[in-house]
C-alpha cells in the first residue's frame, strides 16, 4: 500500500467514525460501532471499510445493511469534508477481530485460573506429605 493511500484511508476512517458519532441516525449503526480499518485500492477508486461492534446481540447482516443504506450519505459527507478529486466507492465488511481477541483473552484467563488451581493443589499436597522440619511422616529426610 502506498503512503498516499494509507494516509487517505486513515482520513476516511477518522471521518466516518466522526459521522457515525454525530450525524448518522440509523439505529442499526449505534454508538458501539467502530471503523477498524479502511483499505484503498491503488488507484483510490474503491475503499473497503472494515467495521466492528462491541454489542453481542447485533446481527452482522443488519449492521452491514445499515452501512450499505447509509453509504450514499457517508460518501457525500466525506467528499465535502475531505476535498478529494474523486471520492472512492465505499464497500463495508464486518471485522470480527475484536470478538476473536476477547475470546482469546477469555481462554487465556481460564488457563491462568486452571494453572493457579493446579499450583495451589500441588502446594497443599506437598504440605500434607512432609513434616515441618524437612522430614516426611516416617521421619526420613526428604533430601537425597
Amino acid at each position: 500500500m502506498s503512503r498516499r493511500s494509507e494516509r487517505t484511508g486513515k482520513l476516511i476512517q477518522r471521518e466516518i467514525s466522526g459521522l457515525l458519532e454525530r450525524q448518522v441516525n440509523d439505529p442499526r449503526l449505534s454508538k458501539f460501532v467502530s471503523v477498524t480499518e479502511v483499505v484503498l485500492s491503488p488507484d483510490l477508486q474503491y475503499a473497503k471499510v472494515y467495521v466492528s461492534t462491541l454489542e453481542t446481540e447485533t446481527n452482522k447482516e443488519d449492521l452491514l445493511a445499515g452501512f450499505n443504506k447509509a453509504s450514499g450519505f457517508l460518501r457525500k459527507e466525506l467528499a465535502a469534508h475531505l476535498g478529494l478529486r474523486q471520492m472512492p466507492q465505499l464497500s463495508f465488511h464486518y471485522d470480527d477481530s475484536i470478538e476473536r481477541g476477547a475470546r482469546l483473552l477469555k481462554l487465556i484467563s481460564e488457563l491462568n485460573t486452571d494453572e493457579d488451581h493446579k499450583i495451589s493443589s500441588r502446594n497443599s499436597l506437598h504440605r500434607d506429605k512432609g513434616g515441618e522440619n524437612g522430614t516426611n511422616k516416617r521421619g526420613h529426610s526428604r533430601r537425597r
